[in-house]
């Protein structure tokens, strides 16, 4: 019985601490795109980062706990958190693929048509201030994929990680050793 248990443990810690490393990865890998190849992101690409902001120091906490044993009673609602917000992040991953695949039609601030002007004088008033990065055209690919996709596959990757690392504790906890065999 105190194996199976062991077995769980080193489950959970084992897939929350690839959710830490896969998350990290991501978001690092958006900022050298970024930063360094100078690809500006669009307003929805920066949304998307919000659960990678979100996720990173709820994984890292997530560590700290199911190592030191103690605090068992925050485990789970903290992984059900992870999961919910790498899934936020899966589901705005694939509304931005949705809008870049022309599926449906997306914010206004960064797709569609462009707010009428008063005159030719407006306009370049208004050019010189705002940059428009839109969320309907794909500003990078990589493999082949836009980085929507991209971000769709990682946050949905961590996020089942995730929900297999919530089952785990939650077997820990009922006595069940169904996922140790």
């Amino acid at each position: 019985m105190g194996k199976s248990y062991w077995r769980l443990d080193r489950l959970a810690m084992v897939l929350v601490l690839a959710c830490l490393v896969v998350a990290v990865i991501a978001i690092v890998s958006a900022w050298f795109i970024q930063l360094v190849l100078g690809i500006a992101p669009c307003p929805l690409c920066l949304e998307q980062r919000l659960s990678y902001y979100a996720g990173i120091p709820i994984a890292g906490l997530l560590l700290v706990l199911l190592r030191d044993g103690r605090r068992r009673l925050l485990i789970k609602p903290l992984l059900l958190l992870l999961m919910l917000c790498f899934a936020f992040g899966a589901g705005l991953g694939l509304y931005h693929a949705g809008i870049e695949w022309a599926l449906w039609a997306g914010p206004t601030d960064c797709s569609g048509q462009l707010a009428p002007m008063a005159g030719a004088g407006d306009l370049l008033a208004q050019l010189d201030k705002v940059k428009v990065i839109r969320c309907d055209q794909v500003a990078f690919r990589l493999l082949g994929q836009s980085l929507a996709v991209w971000n769709l596959l990682v946050a949905g990757a961590v996020t089942v990680m995730a929900a297999i690392a919530w089952r785990a504790e939650m077997s820990r906890d009922h006595g069940s050793s169904s996922l140790s065999q």
